[in-house]
């Protein structure tokens, strides 16, 4: 079984942008969502996945993950996934022995940025620079998965 143990923030300030290096272009659009997991699709650039997650709180969840052609990955965008998608730009900087996903989101979203750090274990230590604010890893309204439900201008 796959785990994720994802850590997600707000930030505080603009100081990260300077450190970006480098930023890709991600859609997204999910095929399920309920109870126990959600299942999406995702496209950035020339690659593309299928991914199944569980769907409790917090910093550890079950994650599946399997790379898919883009084809089929922007023709199961077009005809199954649920309106609207998830649009962002992910910027990825490192610090320390880490990389954080900082995901700007655009449309409905816009305005929303946030920044995730993936851990290889619970409890595990990193650096937590100033540019980063509150925790929200437990707050469901950042799961990109209700963010299609309840985008960020509806806030």
């Amino acid at each position: 079984m796959g785990t994720e143990i994802e850590h997600k923030f707000l930030l505080a300030n603009d100081n990260w942008r300077q450190l970006v290096e480098r930023s890709e272009e991600f859609s997204q659009g999910y095929l399920a969502n309920n109870e126990r997991c959600s299942v999406r699709v995702r496209v950035a650039g020339d690659r593309a996945w299928l991914n199944m997650k569980g769907a409790t709180l917090g910093v550890s969840r079950t994650e599946f993950e399997f790379a898919i052609p883009v084809e089929e990955a922007q023709e199961i965008l077009e005809t199954l996934c649920v309106r609207p998608y998830i649009s962002k730009t992910r910027h990825f900087v490192t610090q320390g022995q880490h990389t954080w996903e900082i995901d700007e989101f655009h449309t409905d979203n816009d305005g929303l940025i946030v920044a995730e750090i993936e851990l290889a274990l619970e409890g595990e230590e990193f650096q937590r620079p100033d540019w980063l604010g509150q925790e929200v890893s437990d707050d469901p309204r950042y799961y990109n998965a209700c963010l299609v439900k309840n985008p960020y201008k509806n806030w």
